[in-house]
């Protein structure tokens, strides 16, 4: 089998592939401007970032299959930033309190050959209403950094997660049954007929 490259610093993403029984021979992030265009809407934004992820990393390692990942927290038409400070966590957080927005994965894939594969999951989050302790005690616990719409479901927000319709390993951010298709039709694991 090929060699695969995840494109992503997560160790988030590196946990859920794990869950797949897949070690990647390396982790190389790609650096890519995540700007989003005028007027770019949230599922062609997640699309195209994924798939530059995916192809300046394949250029640097030819003849492996490489793995991206990009991960969109959207409220309406609003695509909300990763938040690296505190008041854009407080302001992502009480936007989403007590109301429904999605979180968009989508997930590229380019083989050794050097054709490319794109899925993406799209799930339906909803938050309780947050009251201003509850955002309080979120924005110390310091998990809010650098994550897409300033909360991570894996730890305490879970808690406040009143609904979700989707993938659970979507929104933490490698939605596994799409990573999984595209891994078997890139050939670095085995398909269900294959398994002894």
């Amino acid at each position: 089998m090929p060699s695969l490259i995840l494109a992503s610093a997560s160790p988030r993403r590196l946990e859920l592939l794990a869950r797949l029984g897949i070690v990647p021979a390396a982790v190389d992030p790609a650096e890519v401007d995540e700007t989003a265009g005028a007027g770019e809407l949230p599922l062609p934004y997640a699309r195209r970032l994924a798939a530059e992820k995916a192809t300046a990393v394949a250029a640097r390692h030819p003849g492996c299959v490489t793995l991206a990942a990009d991960t969109v927290v959207a409220a309406g038409r609003r695509i909300l930033p990763k938040a690296e400070d505190e008041a854009t966590a407080r302001r992502c957080l009480e936007l989403l309190s007590g109301r429904r927005h999605r979180v968009i994965t989508a997930v590229s894939l380019i083989d050794a050959e050097g054709r490319a594969r794109h899925r993406e999951s799209v799930s339906i989050v909803t938050f309780k209403r947050l009251t201003e302790a509850e955002v309080d005690r979120y924005l110390r616990s310091g998990e809010w950094h650098g994550k897409a719409g300033g909360y991570a479901i894996q730890g305490r927000a879970e808690a406040y997660v009143r609904f979700l319709s989707g993938s659970h390993s979507g929104v933490v951010g490698l939605p596994l049954f799409e990573t999984r298709a595209l891994l078997e039709a890139g050939g670095v694991m085995p398909g269900e007929g294959d398994l002894g």
